[in-house]
């Protein structure tokens, strides 16, 4: 399962900003608004080290989800649409724009160790 986001998502060695924008369901601006980049940077420079950074947390944060929830598409639909207690009822995706990709890991931490907000 997390095999094929993997796969899909990949162009080589890169995570290719079109093909995540299009597993998300997200035009290439929402992925650029997302990941706090430029739309251009996004598309123009997609091998850039800043670039896949961004792209990587969100990777990140959708694979360790998918791995709770047991399926991506669910880890998806709460990374985009699920407000988060404890952050002011923001979702995943909202954070992520905001800045705080780690207080989301930290929170998948909490979660999987068992503590709920």
């Amino acid at each position: 399962m997390l095999a094929t986001f993997f796969d899909d998502i990949r162009d080589g060695d890169i995570i290719a900003p079109r093909r995540l924008a299009e597993r998300l369901r997200v035009p290439l601006t929402g992925l650029a608004r997302i990941t706090r980049l430029n739309r251009n940077t996004l598309a123009g420079r997609p091998a850039s080290p800043a670039v896949q950074a961004r792209l990587g947390e969100v990777t990140r944060i959708i694979a360790r989800a998918a791995a709770m929830t047991g399926d991506e598409g669910r880890a998806i639909i709460w990374f985009r649409h699920q407000p988060i207690i404890g952050f002011a009822g923001k979702t995943a995706e909202e954070l992520v724009e905001d800045g705080h990709a780690e207080a989301v890991m930290s929170h998948l931490d909490d979660l999987d160790n068992g503590v709920y907000a």
